[in-house]
């Protein structure tokens, strides 16, 4: 081989490899300049949540499984507007199996400008089951097979593809003319969104999802012999507040109980309070975890009448880490401040309540009985394990 010809070949094959390198390096400064135009964060974008996570203690103090969807005999009352979408299938929803309930997460947005976000929550070894405004995907589709929720393939989850955040919109938010607790949660400075649909666009003061779950609680709750409640935290995290209630009849009573670490124990609250105070002590309390006053005073609008209803609970702050862990969320860009504040509920089946449900039974009696309504299957699972 002529070494002339065999220098000329290795120059070319130099400068073929400096040519491939070069493009290479130009294409990876394009998309570095792509990148860097498109936003990542959005710092003057802030957005609050809260929700519930309703649940029932069993025998053991960890959540119970149950139907929290009601059962046929006694489903839950409708309690939001027409308008606000659903899962397939009414009755399939009733036959749902699992722990947790996660009823009305808002999100709301604040910002002094335009911007539109995409936002996915993931619900672990969940379905959501209501949304408004209309989504672009609710994973699984359709109607699942399986009633069992510990039994999903995969989580579920919702995605909106394009929020728009707009601080002076045109337009007004629907409603249908009648008194529904939904429509507390608009009453808060928030930023309105506009939503586009296949039949035009869909305006909000929040997105709105609920979901039910197979998924364990945080801690657990158990009655000693004694009549008192020793609270457990299952997750290691500080339950960073919480409230013994307690409603028969007219007389109402509650204990704060601060921080819980580990396994504290609570004495029964004493009939003798006022719901009243009991509305501006959780005002406070979910302010302190970062609730703007407006939102903390929308959400126990929302849900006073539930919370402190016939019965006997404990309403916790869940820990962040739960919430993320259990419901992931991701916007895209991301805001320059997320806070996240779900109130737990767990309900307490004690010797009162037993007492109570039984009595009923014994005389038919209804109107009790609906106090209780789609928590009398665990509490009479309950009764039963007891006698």
């Amino acid at each position: 081989m002529n070494p002339a010809n065999g220098k000329s070949r290795m120059q070319a094959e130099v400068r073929s490899w400096l040519a491939r390198l070069l493009a290479f390096g130009l294409l990876v400064f394009s998309l570095a300049g792509w990148t860097a135009d498109k936003p990542q964060t959005v710092p003057d974008l802030t957005v609050h949540e809260w929700g519930t996570f309703t649940a029932i203690a069993g025998k053991d103090g960890r959540a119970a499984e149950w139907s929290p969807l009601g059962l046929p005999r006694f489903p839950p009352p409708t309690d939001l507007p027409p308008f606000v979408e659903h899962i397939d299938g009414v009755n399939f929803k009733l036959g749902l199996r699992g722990t947790i309930r996660m009823e009305t997460p808002v999100l709301y947005f604040y910002s002094r400008r335009d911007v539109t976000v995409s936002v996915m929550v993931s619900f672990l070894k969940g379905l959501i089951t209501e949304w408004y405004p209309r989504t672009d995907r609710v994973q699984p589709g359709g109607v699942a097979r399986n009633t069992s929720l510990s039994q999903l393939s995969a989580d579920g989850s919702i995605t909106w593809n394009h929020v728009t955040v707009s601080p002076n919109p045109a337009g007004e938010f629907p409603r249908d003319g009648q008194p529904n607790r939904y429509y507390a949660a608009r009453e808060t400075a928030s930023s309105p969104l506009r939503v586009p649909t296949s039949t035009g666009e869909q305006q909000e003061k929040f997105l709105f999802y609920r979901g039910v779950s197979a998924s364990p609680l945080p801690l657990s709750a158990k009655l000693t012999s004694d009549g008192k409640l020793v609270v457990k935290s299952l997750s290691g995290d500080e339950i960073p507040n919480a409230i013994l209630f307690e409603r028969r009849g007219e007389r109402v009573g509650y204990r704060l109980t601060g921080a819980l670490n580990e396994e504290t124990t609570v004495d029964p609250p004493v009939l003798t309070g006022s719901a009243d105070s009991l509305y501006g002590d959780l005002e406070e309390i979910l302010v302190g975890q970062g609730l703007y006053r407006d939102e903390a005073h929308a959400m126990v609008e929302t849900w006073k009448d539930s919370w402190f209803e016939e019965g006997s609970r404990l309403v916790y702050i869940v820990p962040r880490g739960f919430i993320d862990g259990v419901l992931p969320l991701t916007i895209d860009p991301a805001p320059g401040q997320i806070v996240r504040v779900f109130v737990g509920r767990l309900e307490i089946v004690t010797p009162a309540t037993a007492r109570a449900v039984s009595t009923a039974i014994a005389h038919s009696d209804e109107e009790t009985l609906m106090k209780y309504g789609r928590f009398l299957e665990p509490i009479l699972q309950t009764m039963k394990q007891e006698h």
